[in-house]
């Protein structure tokens, strides 16, 4: 280890040092690198994510918004059911088309006026797995944005200390405290540290966006279907 540090050392003592990010990246120790690499590809997952979760989320919205303004047309719930169909790709659609469903079901036969708590029970429990279920599918890799606005920090740090013990051992090898040894090496180290920022951040500052946007969503799920249900069961007291 000191060989190794004393030759790098020597190295740094008569080349012109290259500290764009790519040279920092290639001249750092390989612990060093395999940090860098984990956090660039940490930082790439995460834009993707955010990407596609910005772009879910917009469309959620703007087909929600459709989708309100048919069901409070004044239409026939029917009609609507029909052109909305079995599984559509929006919420409240889905929550309306899983609601129908059931009430078509049990009424398509005839209902009995003592059966008409049991429709309304059966109706709110499947619209509460509705939401369960759609929640969960817009919170899909939400934890991985956690779990890299949390860790990231903290793993370019340990790239960070791994790479000033090096540069330590080199000043020991080489008994040579000045800028030019000591410079290289610490700019390897603090490289780790800024791509750990580099993921983190946008990581943090984007589920707590899609944390507060799947939060309102989840309280307009709500809302509709209690609204619906209250539609269906003023719907069964008129027969």
């Amino acid at each position: 280890m000191e060989n190794e540090a004393l030759t790098a050392a020597q190295s740094l003592g008569g080349v012109p040092h290259d500290l764009s990010m790519v040279g920092l990246f290639l001249r750092a120790d390989i612990i060093v690198q395999t940090v860098m690499v984990v956090l660039i590809l940490a930082s790439f997952w995460s834009w993707a994510i955010i990407i596609d979760k910005i772009l879910r989320f917009r469309r959620v919205s703007a087909d929600s918004d459709e989708f309100e303004n048919d069901f409070w047309s004044g239409g026939n719930l029917e009609d609507l059911y029909k052109r909305v169909g079995g599984n559509p790709d929006n919420p409240l659609a889905m929550l309306f088309s899983t609601a129908m469903r059931e009430w078509l079901r049990s009424t398509e036969n005839g209902l009995e006026k003592n059966s008409h708590t049991g429709l309304q029970a059966r109706i709110h429990q499947v619209m509460r797995v509705a939401i369960d279920r759609e929640v969960e599918r817009l919170e899909k890799y939400l934890g991985f944005l956690a779990t890299v606005g949390s860790t990231a920090t903290f793993l370019g740090l340990f790239g960070t200390v791994w790479g000033i013990m090096n540069s330590f051992q080199s000043i020991a090898a080489t008994k040579d405290t000045s800028l030019a040894v000591v410079a290289p090496g610490i700019a390897e180290a603090l490289f780790a540290t800024a791509l750990g920022l580099v993921a983190a951040i946008p990581a943090v500052v984007a589920y707590n966006k899609f944390s507060n946007d799947l939060q309102r969503m989840v309280t307009r799920l709500e809302g509709f279907a209690g609204e619906f249900s209250a539609i269906l069961s003023r719907q069964l007291d008129q027969g």
